[in-house]
């Protein structure tokens, strides 16, 4: 099962990141099908992994790759963001490091029944990452608003026809219930200027919205990349991968605001605000693919490494 997973995402630099320790313990938020995780393990001795997914396939298809390390690691069924149950289970306070990886799987898209790809016409609108909750896709585009759909498609999708789909899903849903995903990239496409619908996929943008709502994917997000970077002993380092400008956006915002320092005007004597920095930035602008990944991993193409070190 391993196998269907995709290739990690520029696996070299973000281990070289994240300057394993020997004893080391990590904490992977998103493990998908275990890729990094099993150069973590393999790069020092000794090294601890503490992982969460929310897909029971992803950590079924991780557990099968890192099993040369069995007694090294533990897998959760459970969101990254509820790190500190998951950490408190462990018994773990500190870590040496923290890598979240925000990418769809390319496991996920071609399997069918998942309803993530536009491509797949007949595929049931679902797009959830953990199949334990009941909010789909189809409950997502046939039970809200137009009003609510059209800040989704602009928010989540940077759709600049965002109200004209979201005119035209309550117009078609009228009739009947929209149930596949061929039915919205239909809806999609046709709701589009037939002069922009040859400058890329018409619907990529409309998924992309609807599966963030979904699965929350940006809620409490800054928080939480904030709450993991404390957690991190000194010298520990936090890498992110992210995949559209909303999620790197986010990331920025937080590694910014834990590199700053004090807050007070120039023109006060003292530090009044008592902000100390807490991380430094490994990196100024973020990492992208080399040209050759680029042309082996079509995925990391739109891929954007951010690093920090925790001082």
């Amino acid at each position: 099962m391993a196998g269907l997973y995709h290739k990690p995402v520029m696996l070299q630099e973000v281990i070289e990141g994240l300057c394993v320790k020997e004893n080391g313990v990590y904490f992977d938020g998103t493990i998908g099908g275990g890729g990094h995780s099993c150069a973590i393990l393999a790069a020092k001795s000794g090294v601890r992994l503490i992982a969460t997914d929310k897909d029971e396939e992803a950590i079924a298809a991780a557990t099968e790759r890192l099993a040369p390390f069995a007694g090294r690691f533990s897998i959760h069924h459970s969101d990254y963001k509820n790190y500190a149950e998951v950490l408190r289970e462990k018994g773990v306070e500190e870590l040496d490091g923290v890598l979240l990886d925000f990418g769809i799987s390319s496991h996920q898209i071609d399997e069918g029944e998942r309803g993530f790809s536009y491509l797949k016409a007949d595929a049931p609108l679902d797009m959830r990452m953990d199949r334990r909750e009941g909010r789909t896709a189809e409950i997502v585009v046939n039970e809200n608003t137009e009003e609510k759909l059209r800040r989704i498609l602009r928010e989540y999708g940077e759709e600049r026809f965002a109200a004209n789909i979201a005119r035209n899903i309550v117009k078609v849903r009228g009739k009947g219930r929209i149930t596949t995903c061929g039915e919205l990239a239909k809806i999609t496409e046709e709701s589009i200027p037939v002069r922009f619908r040859f400058s890329g996929p018409c619907a990529r943008q409309t998924f992309q919205a609807i599966r963030i709502e979904v699965n929350g994917e940006l809620d409490g997000l800054k928080e939480c990349v904030i709450g993991l970077a404390r957690r991190l002993k000194k010298d520990g380092r936090i890498a992110i991968l992210t995949f559209h400008s909303l999620e790197d956006r986010i990331v920025k915002q937080a590694f910014a605001e834990l590199s700053a320092g004090c807050t007070c005007p120039k023109e006060f004597p003292i530090c009044v605000c008592g902000k100390k920095q807490e991380l430094e930035l490994v990196n100024k602008k973020p990492i992208t693919a080399s040209e050759e990944e680029l042309e082996s991993n079509s995925r990391s193409k739109c891929a954007k490494l951010r690093i920090a070190r925790k001082l």
